[in-house]
């Protein structure tokens, strides 16, 4: 009886540690995939503050 505790025991912690870490992996590819967002995000959107300063710039007399 004492045997069958410890082995559902043992089974559980196995099981916690192993979700803990795949939670973290998962978090870590969330974090990545909104810093490549941002970084594409803030590209797109230099570019088009650069232009539209070009075109202030080049309606200046």
């Amino acid at each position: 009886m004492l045997s069958n505790i410890s082995a559902a025991l043992l089974r559980f912690v196995t099981r916690f540690e192993r979700e803990e870490g795949q939670a973290l992996a998962e978090y870590g590819l969330i974090l990545a995939l909104i810093a490549v967002a941002a970084i594409i995000a803030l590209g797109v959107l230099g570019i088009a503050i650069a232009g539209q300063l070009g075109a202030i710039t080049a309606a200046m007399p």
